[in-house]
């Protein structure tokens, strides 16, 4: 049986753990991003999803990779996170986090719905601000509570076709993102980690696992899982 996974933004952190996971599980990884992985052994499509003519200049090439799968499993993981806030996020700011934060995703469904076939699965990567906010993250916040939405839209609109869906809300996770976003502070990241019950950031590979799981289990249709080590509410 030929499974394939598709994966945006699978070179750095969750994306990366993922596709080693789903690479030993036997899967041809085909990753779409801008930058290629380190590691060898899986297919790589240079594109830049922040453009919203980037279907057509992979579309071919993508088409024919997934030619021969008994099953894919779409995972959307890019994401772009930026400083800003309600009263000060520009509309070309906005755009571009909601494209390649929410209308790639849809864009790559498009391209490959025709390829799969029952089994198939499409699994968003939310966050922990997909049901919450923060303040200086707006056009984060609205981004990833959108991907819920289109989730759960997928859901709906693809009844009977035998391709379930779900949402893997992560916490905060060690990965460059983060890190970039904080400056490298430490003392921002010991302060995060202490706002959840385990008193520590959550490993990318622990999501990857996670993400995993809700791929090879139809039963969760429509599910927003929560993946952040338990958050202390206040």
């Amino acid at each position: 049986m030929s499974k394939v996974l598709v994966i945006t933004g699978g070179s750095k952190g969750i994306g990366r753990a993922t596709a080693a996971t789903f690479k030993a599980e036997g899967y041809k990884v085909i990753n779409m991003s801008r930058s290629a992985p380190p590691e060898e052994g899986g297919v790589h499509i240079p594109v830049d999803m922040s453009d919203i003519q980037w279907p057509e200049k992979v579309a071919a090439r993508l088409q024919r990779e997934v030619a021969d799968a008994d099953s894919i499993c779409i995972i959307h993981n890019a994401a772009v996170l930026k400083k800003d806030a309600a009263g000060d996020v520009s509309a070309a700011s906005l755009q571009h986090v909601l494209q390649l934060n929410v209308i790639a995703a849809s864009q790559l469904n498009q391209l490959l719905l025709s390829s799969m076939k029952s089994g198939s699965a499409i699994i968003y990567v939310g966050s922990t601000l997909s049901e919450k906010a923060v303040a200086g993250s707006c056009s984060y916040v609205t981004s990833k509570h959108a991907v819920i939405g289109l989730m759960r839209a997928t859901c709906q609109d693809l009844a009977g076709s035998g391709v379930h869906t779900a949402c893997v809300c992560p916490g905060f996770t060690d990965t460059e993102m983060l890190r970039e976003h904080v400056g490298q502070d430490q003392a921002i990241l010991t302060a995060i980690a202490s706002g959840v019950t385990q008193g520590r950031l959550i490993k990318p590979q622990e999501i990857a696992d996670t993400l995993w799981f809700a791929s090879q289990q139809p039963v969760i249709n429509g599910s927003v899982l929560h993946a952040n080590l338990g958050q202390i509410e206040h």
